[in-house]
């Protein structure tokens, strides 16, 4: 099994038997090309407790740090900040969040007492730089018979792409039927906060917007030309998550749900593949003040699985991150995220979470779905997608819960589990991957952007529609799929998950499967 380093990235780490499976080596040489390398403002505010000695050092940790509004208010807490011992490596003042690094172990505790300070805290338990035991997997590589017959049945197929045949997916949220009509507008931008996008590939390349595109690894914009690639040593995930939005229909490779609409790339995972708050903190104020409409999330935010209000530290992040993701809302950005790969009720009185934190040593704890948070997908305002297979069942492995899935898409599942029709070989979704290569992955990672598609289309046919019009547009048009009584997925007799809720609205599909068609039509 192949094991990326943060979940629907890891995140779309798959449950046992489920990975990423294959790449395509088929590049046409014409086309082929290497990927390179809210309060009052206070004043006068002191801090009791000096900077930790070089005795009290800790390790090196990063922090978030949120004032509670105005000019003033953030003047004085920087310099507080400084006081114990910590330095700032960026302020995103328009949300009133600080990022700044320290060895002082009582760096948050002591800032907290800071009048004008809301909530503050540690975004890892790993020091700089966290190291991981993250292995991506070696991918099989398709053999050049099947990549002959794909393109073979693709072209006898009018305006198909050469490996549009293997793609289960897109009939199965009508994108085939939608592209009859439109490919979607230029004038419309998916981000993709991911692992990093490879630009260079023949599939990304036509729809490629740079300048929405950036590294935040770190929590401070890098513009750096090509910053937003990952390298040869890093996760695949972001591309193919990019090509599954915005794939260029030209006659290569596949086709995305959205292949008229612009994507860009905002690299927010360090190269051991964690997904700390301040990067995606970063990607989403770097979104909303250039321009994105939509944006697609397939992470959830590292060290912790769920970040829990109790606790001082992880309700910082979730306070950091609530305030990112509102800010680009208002700026009239959708949101879309992944729900998840372990087959979770989230909507239950309580889960046992094994993998926390996974920058250290996780251990079980019990945590309270109502106070503990998966973000960013569970945060105010974000579209939360659940996966489904080839046959339209909730994935083996996708996360659900009444009153949490808003929507669901096509992820994948196991061929054992739900088989396509032919032509298609296999129950995952195909996408590019770096290098000019083309393989497969499964996970609510892949559902999120089918649903990050489709709104792009929606924006491409209502130009002017606000986030809140899209997100109503992309529930109400969804095709509304009624729970599978019983939910046997493996055949052993005995349920593998209990759906709640009636055809309309439901724990597995929440409003239903998204439906391209309805986007380009309604």
């Amino acid at each position: 099994m192949a094991h990326l380093g943060s979940r629907r990235r890891r995140v779309l780490a798959l449950p046992v038997g489920l990975a990423l499976t294959a790449s395509l080596g088929f590049l046409p040489a014409a086309t082929a090309s290497a990927a390179p390398g809210g309060g009052g403002a206070v004043d006068g505010a002191t801090v009791s407790s000096p900077a930790a000695s070089a005795a009290e050092e800790g390790p090196k940790l990063t922090y978030v740090v949120n004032t509670r509004g105005g000019h003033v208010t953030a003047k004085v807490v920087k310099k507080a900040i400084e006081r114990a011992g910590g330095a700032i490596v960026t302020s995103y003042d328009q949300i009133g969040v600080i990022v700044a690094t320290s060895k002082n172990p009582d760096f948050a505790k002591t800032v907290r007492k800071v009048p004008g300070v809301g909530s503050a805290g540690a975004t890892r338990t790993a020091p700089l730089p966290a190291q991981s035991t993250t292995d991506i997997g070696t991918p099989r590589i398709l053999g050049a018979d099947e990549v002959a017959a794909a393109t073979a049945r693709s072209a006898k197929a009018a305006g198909q792409d050469p490996l549009e045949s293997l793609q289960w997916d897109l009939p199965a949220i009508k994108a085939d039927k939608a592209h009859e009509k439109t490919l979607g507008s230029k004038n419309v931008t998916v981000a993709v906060i991911d692992t990093g996008v490879d630009d260079t590939h023949p599939d990304i390349a036509p729809n490629f917007d740079r300048k929405a595109s950036v590294n935040c690894v770190g929590g401070k914009p890098d513009t750096t030309d090509g910053a937003w690639r990952p390298t040869a040593e890093e996760s695949p995930h972001g591309t193919h998550v990019a090509g599954e939005i915005a794939g260029a229909k030209n006659g290569v490779g596949i086709t995305g749900v959205a292949p008229g609409v612009k994507v860009s790339g905002i690299k927010v995972s360090t190269p051991a593949g964690f997904f700390y708050t301040e990067a995606v903190v970063c990607g989403f104020v770097w979104a909303a003040e250039h321009g994105v409409d939509v944006t697609n999330n397939s992470y959830y935010t590292d060290p912790w699985y769920f970040n829990c209000t109790t606790d001082p530290d992880q309700k910082a992040l979730v306070e950091a991150l609530t305030r990112a993701t509102r800010y680009a809302e208002r700026k009239g950005t959708v949101n879309v995220a992944a729900a998840g790969n372990e087959n979770y009720d989230l909507s239950s009185d309580s889960i046992t979470d094994p993998s926390s934190p996974n920058d250290t040593t996780p251990g079980d704890r019990v945590i309270d779905p109502s106070e503990c948070l998966d973000i960013p997908t569970q945060l105010p305002g974000v579209v939360t997608v659940a996966s489904t297979g080839a046959k339209g069942l909730k994935s083996s492995f996708s996360n659900h819960g009444l009153g949490v899935i808003d929507v669901a898409a096509p992820g994948g599942d196991s061929t054992a589990y739900q088989t396509p029709a032919p032509p298609a070989t296999s129950g995952l979704i195909l996408g590019p991957l770096p290098g000019g290569k083309w393989g497969y992955m499964a996970g609510t990672s892949m559902a999120s952007p089918h649903a990050a598609g489709v709104a792009a289309l929606i924006k491409s046919t209502h130009p002017k529609a606000s986030p809140k019009l899209v997100k109503t547009l992309l529930a109400a048009q969804a095709d509304a799929t009624a729970c599978p009584v019983p939910y046997d997925i493996d055949g052993d007799g005995q349920a593998d998950a209990v759906c709640e809720g009636g055809k309309k609205y439901n724990g597995f599909y929440g409003a239903g499967i998204v439906n391209a068609l309805n986007a380009v039509t309604r």
